[in-house]
């Protein structure tokens, strides 16, 4: 475990950063997805799904699309813990990804990815590049994709949403459902609150 986080460890001071130290998840259970929304030096939504015991990551710089036809860039970043899914704040001034954190979305997930009518294994599939799932969050459902992409740097990958019931090309919910789903609260109020309480 503290291998898979050996990058998250060097990038933070978490004697400064309230961001979660590496721990393990307890019990078992369905596999859990989250989508946080980051005020960083740009503004990205950054998608985690819990493979194996981390939160494998991404950086989606528009967020997530419910429109099949959206094809939206997926950077792939180091693994974050798993306790990071409950993670909210913001993050200090000099500390890498400074600025404010919130849980947009959260629910569990399914892999439909199936071989010779098998389920592939999640690891395997983040290895190959190619990654099938059925989410069930409070705000985006069904199926979607993760691809990586074949030319251009290794860690940009596509995350594209599967044409079925939940699909919606009118739907914008990053736009018109911009809070948390644990606080309700607004980036805005998340980085109000913590200047009139710095040692939260």
């Amino acid at each position: 475990m503290a291998k898979k986080l050996s990058e998250y460890s060097k990038k933070r001071d978490l004697r400064k950063s309230p961001e979660p130290k590496a721990g393990r998840k307890k019990g078992k259970g369905k596999r859990i997805f989250v989508i946080q929304k980051h005020d960083a030096s740009t503004l990205h939504y950054d998608f985690r799904l819990e493979i194996d015991g981390v939160l494998k990551s991404w950086a989606l710089p528009k967020g997530p699309s419910t429109d099949p036809s959206d094809k939206r860039l997926a950077i792939n970043t180091e693994d974050h813990p798993y306790a990071y899914k409950d993670f909210e704040g913001v993050i200090p001034e000099g500390e890498y990804g400074a600025g404010a954190v919130l849980v947009w979305d959260t629910g569990t997930y399914e892999n439909i990815k199936k071989e010779n009518g098998r389920t592939v294994a999640m690891q395997k599939c983040f290895d190959r590049g190619h990654i099938e799932i059925r989410l069930e969050g409070q705000k985006l459902s069904g199926g979607f994709v993760l691809t990586k992409l074949k030319k251009g740097k290794k860690d940009q990958w596509l995350f594209i949403k599967m044409k079925d019931d939940a699909a919606d090309a009118r739907r914008n919910p990053v736009s018109t459902e911009p809070r948390s789903v644990l606080s309700g609260r607004t980036i805005l109020e998340i980085e109000k609150s913590d200047e009139q309480d710095p040692d939260q």
